[in-house]
């Protein structure tokens, strides 16, 4: 019986692992099918970590991170959770093939992977040019000319906050019509740095040895083709919350969700389900910051402290 289980080894998952051990508490296992360090150890670079002055890779920003987690008694299970189930009062983590454990809590910090385009070009790419995070990667296009691919709020809002940076914002949408509040599409129709280019859709990604430099779009209505350079290059097409380990056998969910499947949480990362936790971009409102998952898997290790206390 362990007293935390921990399912996810990124930033959220690392730090609620440390912040458990740390405060005394015995039996906490971290579950992570591959290397602990999460979704930004693939990106190129970090420099706006707070402490952290030096710009480094995000592999080599997560490496301490591994020895400092482990180093309080944190355990790790390398293997892929299928599914989470409760038992009475406790928790059964379901894994590999037939293997399974129970849990007294559980904290959830298996994030999320923005939604690729599917296009020639963008695994080459990925990172080297294309990005999903205005706020992690604007500033390094100051005063440069990028692109955004997007119709929704995310798009129209990271369109906008480039614009503080960048010189010009080419926003792409593959319809005349955009998903986002109307008020935020006035905003960006408003700005003159944002050029708007619909109805066009992307259909490859060119670079050179180092990093993607242009987009071909294609005109949806009369498939008319042009190419355009940039710095960079903004991807806003979806995100993908990784919940599927919450599905019960009858289809239902474990604990409440949004319609996308963001964990519904408080401010303590509580869900509606006592003793279970969800911490990072898996949950609702996740501003998708390594700070602030950071920040979340403390707030969710604490929570469950004072969770575990209350059953004695």
């Amino acid at each position: 019986m362990l007293n935390v289980a921990i399912i996810g080894g990124g930033p959220a998952g690392l730090t609620a692992g440390l912040y458990t051990t740390r405060g005394g508490i015995k039996d906490v296992v971290l579950f992570e099918k591959g290397m602990p360090g999460g979704q930004i150890t693939g990106s190129s670079e970090i420099e706006n970590y707070p402490g952290v002055a030096e710009i480094k890779s995000g592999l080599d920003f997560m490496e301490p991170w591994q020895e400092q987690c482990f180093r309080f008694g944190l355990k790790r299970e390398m293997a892929d959770v299928r599914q989470i189930t409760k038992e009475g009062e406790h928790f059964v983590i379901h894994y590999d093939v037939d293997s399974k454990v129970e849990a007294k809590s559980v904290i959830l910090a298996t994030g999320g992977r923005p939604r690729k385009m599917g296009i020639a070009g963008e695994e080459q790419y990925w990172g080297k040019g294309i990005s999903t995070c205005a706020t992690c990667d604007g500033f390094f296009h100051k005063d440069k000319e990028v692109v955004v691919i997007g119709g929704g709020d995310t798009a129209l809002e990271e369109a906008i906050y480039l614009t503080k940076m960048c010189s010009k914002v080419t926003l792409v949408h593959r319809r005349d019509e955009f998903r986002g509040a109307p008020i935020t599409l006035e905003h960006a129709r408003a700005n003159p740095k944002i050029e708007f280019l619909t109805p066009y859709a992307p259909i490859e990604v060119k670079g050179n040895d180092k990093k993607a430099t242009s987009v071909v779009l294609e005109n949806t209505k009369t498939k008319e083709q042009k190419e355009i350079e940039f710095s960079g290059l903004f991807i806003f097409v979806g995100y993908e919350v990784n919940t599927q380990v919450l599905k019960q056998d009858n289809g239902s969910m474990l604990c409440a969700s949004e319609d996308n499947g963001s964990i519904i949480v408080d401010l303590a990362m509580k869900t509606n389900i006592k003793g279970l936790f969800a911490a990072g971009d898996i949950r609702i409102n996740a501003p998708k910051q390594v700070v602030c998952a950071a920040g979340d898997g403390a707030a969710a290790a604490l929570s469950a402290i004072a969770y575990l206390d209350s059953l004695h």
